[in-house]
């Protein structure tokens, strides 16, 4: 590379950089379905929310180690008395007692006593069956959290496939009907000629405006439509103030057509048991099992130990010689109050609960499983006779056409032929987009990524 060029190379890559650095907050429209989705899979709202209350469920596991781990304390204080005792026993903590302090003079009305003290303490829990009790419900719970977040991606990734494909499909839709509006027009100016040249009658030009009004105003519509669905794509993605672009038309039939039939295949026994929400369902019931055993553990003994080292001085902390204690607390609390009581028949409450929301999890995706494929193979059989109208409206449209040419058809006539081969180019788009979105909803009720479905722009 010339000299020369090297160094204007050099410095449009410096300006790119200073570009994307003044501003670091800006994101890109996706131009493709892959990037879409990789930009809901943590932008999205559903996603967000999901993520945020599995790391507050997850403090639930940090929480439960404090009767597991050992605690240090560091204490500093400092205190002033003239309590006989007090007095006292703050000049011995500082082994300062001379045979002068046992005078009862000095005994009953001792001077003030100033002591100023510092500590460090620790305390280890050595059995405290309840905390590991805990820490394991609160483990499963945390693991459920999580397996609801990977469920939040893999249906918002189905959400972004319907909307993505529902926006070009409205977009398809406009380009339809602007096609349509503009021949309708055209056969409203042909029309009026004939008026002129007295081929035809008023009534002809007048029903013809007519049925190109109507096929305008369904244009505006669309258009509306269109818009809309574009905002509610870049809603879903997180991101509201972007202006996404999709893709012209829908992916062609037979491609549509063979993803489908490839997401269609049979369904494996206890292939619904793979899916996020049913894993954290049975999560769920293992965390509250595992509460039930905890609460159940808060009547059995405790023993912890101790460690503890202070200074006491009458002229600053940590100072003077130190004083050491350690030891063994054992404690049995055979009847804690109705507290306790109540807290047992709430937490078996909420196993029966999680037991009956883990069979009904399960039923549920077995459900969804059966009513996704049937709503697939309908969608493909609709597909199949919404290619055979539009084959047949256009042959229709053909010969009305020919005939109109030849004096034999009316333009109202050519008019209701133009708007069955419109119509049926609508149905056949919307009939694409209709088997998208049921294998978008049978790969997701079976557990899969509905994200494949990117693969339809690869050309």
């Amino acid at each position: 590379m010339q000299p020369e060029k090297f160094r204007t190379a050099v410095m449009l890559a410096a300006a790119a950089l200073a570009g994307l650095s003044a501003a670091p907050g800006r994101a890109q429209a996706p131009r493709h379905l892959a990037e879409a989705l990789a930009m809901a899979e943590h932008g999205a709202f559903a996603v967000r929310i999901a993520e945020g209350e599995a790391t507050e469920r997850s403090a639930g596991t940090l929480a439960a180690l404090g009767g597991i781990l050992p605690t240090l304390r560091v204490e500093s204080g400092l205190s002033r008395t003239t309590d006989p005792i007090g007095a006292f026993g703050t000049t011995l903590r500082q082994r300062a007692i001379t045979q002068a302090d046992f005078n009862p003079a000095t005994l009953n009305h001792p001077a003030v006593a100033e002591d100023w003290s510092g500590a460090l303490v620790a305390e280890v829990p050595l059995v405290n069956a309840d905390a590991w009790l805990g820490r394991s419900a609160a483990g499963d719970a945390t693991a459920a959290a999580r397996a609801m977040v990977d469920w939040a991606r893999l249906s918002t990734r189905a959400q972004v496939v319907r909307a993505w494909f529902g926006a070009t499909l409205a977009g398809e839709k406009v380009r339809t009907l602007e096609e349509a509006a503009h021949a309708a027009r055209a056969h409203v100016k042909q029309a009026e000629l004939m008026v002129e040249q007295g081929l035809v009658t008023r009534s002809d030009a007048l029903l013809a405006a007519v049925k190109a009004g109507q096929v305008d105003a369904m244009l505006a519509e669309a258009r509306g439509e269109a818009r809309n669905a574009r905002r509610g794509l870049a809603t879903l993605l997180g991101r509201p103030d972007l202006d996404v672009a999709v893709p012209e038309q829908l992916p062609p039939a037979a491609a549509v057509r063979e993803l489908a039939l490839d997401l269609s295949g049979p369904v494996g026994a206890g292939m619904e048991a793979t899916r996020a929400d049913v894993r954290a369902a049975h999560l769920g019931l293992d965390a509250a099992a595992g509460d039930v055993l905890r609460t159940r553990a808060a009547w059995l003994p405790r023993l912890n130990g101790m460690a503890r080292m202070e200074w006491h001085a009458a002229d600053g902390l940590y100072r003077g010689q130190e004083n050491w204690s350690v030891g063994v607390v054992a404690q049995w609390t055979p009847f804690a109050g109705a507290g306790q009581l109540a807290a047992h028949r709430a937490a078996n409450g909420r196993r029966a609960a999680a037991e009956a929301r883990a069979e009904a999890a399960a039923a549920n995706a077995s459900l969804e499983v059966a009513t996704t494929a049937d709503a697939l193979a309908v969608a493909l059989e609709r597909l199949a006779i919404a290619e055979r109208a539009v084959d047949q409206a256009t042959e229709a449209h053909r010969i009305v056409t020919r005939k109109y040419e030849g004096g034999l058809a009316t333009v109202v006539e050519l008019l209701d032929a133009s708007a069955t081969e419109t119509q049926t180019r609508l149905e056949h788009a919307h009939a694409r987009y209709t088997v998208i979105d049921a294998g978008a909803g049978h790969a997701l009720a079976r557990g899969r990524d509905p994200g494949r479905f990117a693969i339809l722009e690869t050309p």
